[in-house]
């Protein structure tokens, strides 16, 4: 048993210009991590102002790192040879990329700004993994992210030509490799949800984020195929490496600010009670 998926991954055409689905859910992700971002701020005393006009170097920054992300992860077998295709981001992002370059886009609006990071941060983490995880729904579609191959029954086959799964030799059943990753952000935004105005100090939910989220990542990469162009180590490639990078720094971090905020609040108790 599988799920057959036969449609095609280009919405239309207009001459040669082509409109997929991928690029469609793209800026519906970014449309919702906005929208949703000016929602969750306003609860930690963000205004909206402050989301409108970090939005567009986000999305800069975002675009920026998936583009990088791809093209190193590609590098040997596509842009050395044609470093013009660097510049034609629509044919590949990474997510990773996109998250760690908006991240840093964001880092230093708000140090020229002076605004408050750790609190914002915080405000939009949960409207970024909803956001995510509309963005995937689109590589669930065009098949961009697809899996390897298993027999368990929701396994995916791609039929259409159009679909990037059928650039295999043949068509086969894989994992849904985007879809365990849009469930994944759905139950670590449930936990950020519930935990949310509860880690101190600021700052904190958003280093959770970031190590829940490449937490699940790593291990769902080990679903995903791997083409033989990309970065690779045994059985880890491209996104694993960079999944055990930011834990490694997210993680330690996470854990030191949390002590640190309660070995600078337990003085504070005590002058209070005297």
């Amino acid at each position: 048993m599988s799920i057959k998926i036969g449609i095609d991954p280009i919405l239309f055409r207009i001459g040669g210009f082509e409109i997929g689905w991928h690029g469609i859910f793209v800026v519906l992700a970014i449309i919702v991590g906005i929208g949703l971002s000016i929602w969750f701020a306003r609860g930690a005393g963000i205004k909206r102002e402050v989301i409108y006009s970090i939005s567009p170097w986000a999305i800069i920054g975002g675009i920026i790192g998936a583009r990088l992300i791809h093209v190193i992860d590609y590098l040997g077998s596509t842009y050395i040879d044609n470093p013009m295709k660097i510049l034609e981001f629509w044919y590949g992002l990474s997510i990773f990329g996109a998250i760690l370059g908006g991240t840093l886009a964001v880092f230093i609006y708000t140090r020229i700004g002076h605004l408050s990071l750790g609190r914002l941060a915080d405000g939009i983490a949960p409207a970024l993994l909803l956001a995510q995880a509309v963005g995937r729904i689109g590589c669930t579609i065009n098949g961009d992210a697809y899996g390897t191959p298993t027999t368990l029954p929701w396994a995916f086959v791609y039929t259409h030509p159009n679909a990037a799964a059928t650039t295999q030799i043949s068509p086969y059943a894989g994992h849904p490799s985007p879809v365990y990753e849009i469930i994944w952000d759905i139950l670590v935004f449930a936990v950020l949800w519930r935990l949310r105005g509860r880690l101190k100090p600021d700052g904190s939910l958003f280093l959770l984020y970031l190590s829940l989220y490449s937490f699940g990542r790593f291990l769902i990469e080990f679903s995903r195929a791997v083409t033989p162009y990309q970065i690779s180590v045994g059985i880890l490639h491209e996104a694993h490496f960079i999944a055990l990078l930011v834990m490694a720094v997210c993680v330690p971090l996470l854990i030191y600010r949390m002590r640190r905020a309660r070995a600078l609040a337990v003085p504070a108790l005590e002058e209070e009670k005297q």
